[in-house]
């Protein structure tokens, strides 16, 4: 699996924050209430988060040493697409409300108790524990190079991988 490259994260919190200034924009001139989730929805995001950083520690555990049995190549893999979809949501959350935010900059002065922009920060700041756990967890994920390993085969491996895939004639790619 390729590691989270953090341009690729970039460009989905700016496709996300123009799509929801756009969707803010049709919103306010439809007289529809903006679209931003509740803070209720953080309770949410927390336990997602909570739940990848755990089974993050448990392949982290595992890699350092505390070994009482093998670790299951599957429960690794699972442990490193959840912490890349972890990431990926809190790219989405964070540009989505950025750009709701960005739409409401022009009215911010004519209401000041608009709880509207409250919710969006607060969705903003999930997001952003979001994607930094996602890379946490990734970084766990990885094994570190054994010793018999040439450098270039070896780095950047992970945990569930195990390096390169085989071709369709079974060689590595």
């Amino acid at each position: 699996m390729t590691p989270l490259k953090p341009w690729v994260l970039s460009i989905v919190v700016v496709l996300a924050g123009i799509v929801g200034l756009a969707v803010n924009a049709y919103a306010q001139r439809a007289s529809m209430p903006t679209p931003v989730l509740p803070l209720s929805a953080l309770a949410s995001m927390g336990v997602i988060a909570a739940v990848t950083l755990v089974l993050g520690f448990r392949v982290l555990r595992w890699r350092t040493g505390h070994r009482k049995r093998m670790l299951d190549p599957i429960f690794a893999a699972r442990t490193l697409v959840l912490g890349h979809a972890c990431a990926y949501a809190g790219a989405v959350l964070l540009g989505w409300h950025a750009g709701v935010i960005a739409d409401q900059i022009p009215f911010l002065s004519s209401r000041a108790d608009n709880p509207v922009v409250l919710q969006a920060l607060g969705m903003m700041a999930g997001g952003v524990v979001m994607v930094t756990i996602g890379f946490i967890v990734e970084r766990f994920c990885r094994i570190p190079p054994e010793d018999g390993d040439d450098a270039e085969g070896a780095s950047g491996r992970d945990v569930a991988g195990g390096g390169r895939a085989p071709d369709a004639e079974g060689g590595l790619a």
